[in-house]
């Protein structure tokens, strides 16, 4: 088969390696139909993630027919087609039972990111995501080993594009675990920290719910002007803006802050001068810029939603003002099979349309090309998506904008 390998900082290439096979009974194998690049993805790209290894699959956002089913599958059966969860759960231990199956103690034979966690076992194996977590290899391939199929994969309607249901596997649930984890409801104040993928959709999954204003911040000026006209958001360019979370405070009702507040920046937000000398000095382990701005721009009792992916220590993290504002903090991975049959109706009833954010159609082999792409935000590149089989062709024009929501 042909897939997508890592060759070291900024470098990939699409390789032929073995074919997948069934190791466990509850393997199924996929032929991916589409897979996506995600910003989580970049972090690999860019040498971030120190477990990452020479060789390995990315891909953590991918869907397929079923090729070849283990013998214990009852779940789905060969030619179904199924969006496959980036989170891979057990469905049976303490966590999964609970339904927080990115908590799931089973699956992943790797230590996990937490630092201190004394005996506490790793959370859940992600696809195509280095040794921290399970080193399963990810979608950006033709074939995929899935284990756990009787939890993860989960059909879709062929009256459905693959571009309609493909982020069901991460971004989607994402910015709806987000969002739902903010508070967000009819007439509420929210400010998101990152036009990406995850932050674009949380938009639109905030004006569904009746999110009244929603400010957002970014650092590329087409990603909030799209956002601006897609879902009425206020933009604020951090770029020209020396502190966004005064300006989304001195918009509100009494400068109180906003009812809640999501960062779908993470670990490699734009920090200050000294955060650059701690983390390349390896005595901090990501930026707490995009969190001060959070703890900064919401209301006292107000809700602080962490999407973006964090790692190691942050020095000035202003707990003494989180707890003078008691404001609550929610965070983690993804429970994505949790929400899946639920985000599947609005997109079946037109409530929610994830697809209009896809910029890029390409081939498996111009994954390099779409990695660059969405990397430096060249021709205005907001989301990637790869079609094994599909024809090289030149890097297409974005694709038309269109209105993100009906209601």
């Amino acid at each position: 088969m042909r897939a997508m390998t890592y060759q070291g900082a900024h470098k990939v290439t699409v390789q032929t390696l073995p074919d997948p096979c069934i190791e466990q009974p509850d393997d199924i194998i996929l032929r991916v139909t589409a897979t996506a690049i995600c910003g989580s993805d970049l972090h690999l790209y860019r040498g971030k993630i120190p477990t990452v290894e020479h060789g390995d699959v990315f891909g953590h956002e991918f869907m397929g027919i079923v090729e070849e089913v283990g013998p214990e599958v009852t779940r789905v059966r060969r030619g179904d087609r199924v969006v496959i969860p980036f989170v891979i759960a057990c469905g049976d231990c303490f966590f999964c039972q609970h339904q927080l199956y990115a908590a799931c103690e089973t699956t992943n034979d790797g230590r996990g990111a937490i630092l201190n966690k004394k005996a506490i076992p790793p959370g859940a194996a992600l696809f195509g995501y280095s040794r921290l977590y399970g080193g399963i290899p990810g979608g950006q391939a033709e074939l995929v080993r899935v284990p756990k199929a009787n939890t993860g994969p989960f059909r879709v309607p062929g009256t459905l594009a693959d571009d309609q249901v493909l982020f069901l596997s991460d971004i989607l649930p994402t910015a709806w675990q987000a969002v739902c984890n903010a508070a967000i409801g009819e007439g509420s104040s929210l400010a998101i920290y990152g036009a990406g993928p995850v932050g674009l959709l949380c938009a639109a999954c905030a004006r569904m719910l009746g999110a009244e204003r929603i400010f957002m911040v970014d650092q590329h000026a087409y990603r909030l002007e799209y956002a601006r006209r897609t879902y009425g958001i206020i933009p604020i360019n951090f770029g020209e803006d020396d502190d966004p979370a005064d300006t989304i405070v001195r918009q509100t009702v009494g400068m109180r802050g906003v009812d809640g507040v999501i960062d779908a920046v993470g670990f490699e937000a734009k920090g200050s001068t000294t955060e650059t000398v701690l983390s390349t000095l390896k005595l901090e382990g990501s930026s707490g810029k995009a969190l001060r701005q959070c703890i900064a721009a919401v209301r006292r009792g107000g809700v602080v939603s962490v999407a973006g992916v964090y790692a190691g220590f942050i020095h000035g993290f202003m707990f003494g003002d989180a707890f003078d504002k008691g404001l609550v903090f929610k965070m983690g991975q993804t429970h994505v099979q949790r929400y899946l049959p639920e985000l599947l109706e609005h997109i079946e009833r037109g409530r929610l349309r994830p697809e209009v954010i896809i910029t890029h159609r390409l081939s498996l082999e111009q994954a390099a090309r779409g990695y660059e792409l969405f990397d430096k935000g060249q021709d205005e590149c907001r989301k990637v998506v790869l079609v094994p089989g599909l024809e090289q062709a030149p890097v297409p024009e974005p694709l038309p904008g269109a209105a993100g929501l009906v209601v």
